[in-house]
């Protein structure tokens, strides 16, 4: 765990999360959700974590901005996130694109997302944004990077990734000297620069950046004047302030929060279906890489009121049994074998059913006699009997959408115009 200051910084912040993106990598996932309101780890959401790293860092006044098919991820926030209170001086707020500019104008980038919201943040007369992606899986306290952002006296201080050099130009990646003052930023390089004494690896931006608020307000004000910007921090923002004033690199090894399990310091973009099923099962390991039991550094969801998950069923062939897999509350595993998988609320696995390397959303059904193989279910699926999906390459691509890693993606609109229904 990491030390901390007596005297917070975090307490005179504003957490402000950027949810309006859609995640079209995750493919039919996200046609009826924005990517922070998809499904992780059984209970949460992919943006619980950023949220639930403000709350544990002790910031208490946050802010959702959101736009793309955004219902789904505000009936979540508004059940599980309404627990801050404005007379404790604790404030959440959503922020969806309303047009408070200008009546033809939503949010135009990541920059703009902030800036017409400038009015709600200085209502809150707080003296520092940290400013978050809400489609990471990380945990992270943020109080760190506030204290190195103060003591530098930076104007921007950028959360950074080591990422090898090789793997890097997929990022907008930092340019730094011996003090992490980033010199350059540059949006994904073809030869990405390497870190002074390590040039292997490169500095990567995670989209996470702390400024003053009174001087995010007058770079966004400027921003906003220029008809040439796009109005976002990575493309416009950062690199203006690059130029212009001082930035800071702020490496994530230095506020990673990590269990005594936790050898490294875990960071995954699950934006695509392979990245997303990888990281649900690498969680079902004996000791996972990133430990979601941690109590002291929890993430906060809304908890369901739900029984809580059942097997039954003990005959050869016939028996309800769970190995190395998470099962969620409500689940009923009825004679059927769930092996290296994860299993969301609600799901009812029907006998003699087969499932291996599944991740299986809410309210599913697992007809008699399916057998699933290394695949994403949808929420609220209604898999036939004797479906067989893992085995045929060819069948599966053909029915569903199979990603480069082989892994088959299954909603029912697949199923239904495969004229596939449920037993």
């Amino acid at each position: 765990m990491v030390e901390r200051s007596s005297s917070p910084l975090a307490r005179n912040a504003m957490a402000y999360v950027l949810a309006g993106g859609r995640g079209s990598r995750l493919q039919q996932l996200t046609d009826r959700r924005a990517k922070p309101a998809v499904y992780f780890g059984g209970k949460a959401r992919i943006i619980d974590f950023a949220l639930s790293n403000a709350i544990n860092s002790g910031i208490r006044r946050i802010g959702v901005a959101t736009q793309y098919k955004a219902h789904s991820l505000i009936r979540h926030l508004q059940r599980g996130w309404g627990f801050l209170r404005p007379e404790r001086n604790e404030s959440f707020d959503i922020l969806p694109a309303s047009q408070r500019v200008s009546e033809s104008q939503w949010y135009e980038g990541t920059a703009d997302a902030v800036y017409q919201n400038i009015d709600i943040i200085r209502d809150y007369n707080i003296e520092y944004m940290v400013i978050l992606a809400g489609d990471h899986i990380y945990k992270m306290d943020y109080e760190l990077m506030l204290r190195q952002h103060v003591n530098a006296k930076a104007d921007v201080t950028v959360g950074c990734l080591e990422v090898p050099r090789s793997e890097a130009s997929g990022f907008g990646v930092m340019a730094v000297d011996e003090n992490d003052n980033i010199v350059e930023f540059v949006e994904k390089p073809q030869d990405p620069p390497g870190i002074p004494g390590n040039p292997d690896y490169s500095l990567a931006s995670m989209g996470i950046y702390v400024f003053s608020t009174n001087y995010l307000i007058d770079e966004l004000r400027r921003d906003a004047a220029d008809p040439n910007s796009s109005r976002d921090f990575g493309k416009d923002i950062i690199p203006h302030i690059v130029k212009e004033g001082k930035a800071v690199a702020h490496r994530f090894a230095k506020s990673c929060v990590r269990a005594s399990s936790e050898k490294e310091a875990y960071w995954r973009d699950v934006g695509t279906i392979d990245a997303y099923w990888q990281a649900n099962i690498d969680l079902t390991d004996i000791l996972p890489e990133l430990d979601i039991y941690d109590r002291s550094w929890p993430i906060w969801t809304y908890a369901e009121i739900k029984p809580p998950a059942k097997f039954v069923h003990n005959e050869d062939g016939r028996r309800g049994q769970a190995i190395s897999s998470l099962v969620s509350g409500d689940c009923i595993i009825s004679g059927s074998t769930v092996n290296r998988s994860l299993l969301f609320t609600g799901v009812l696995a029907r006998s003699w059913s087969q499932v291996d390397e599944a991740v299986v959303l809410p309210e599913c059904v697992i007809g008699r006699y399916a057998r699933l193989s290394r695949v994403v279910v949808d929420r609220g699926v209604k898999i036939p009997a004797g479906l067989v999906v893992g085995e045929d390459p060819e069948l599966d691509a053909r029915r569903f959408n199979r990603s480069p890693g082989g892994i088959c993606l299954i909603t029912q609109d697949m199923l239904d115009a495969a004229g596939l229904s449920e037993a």
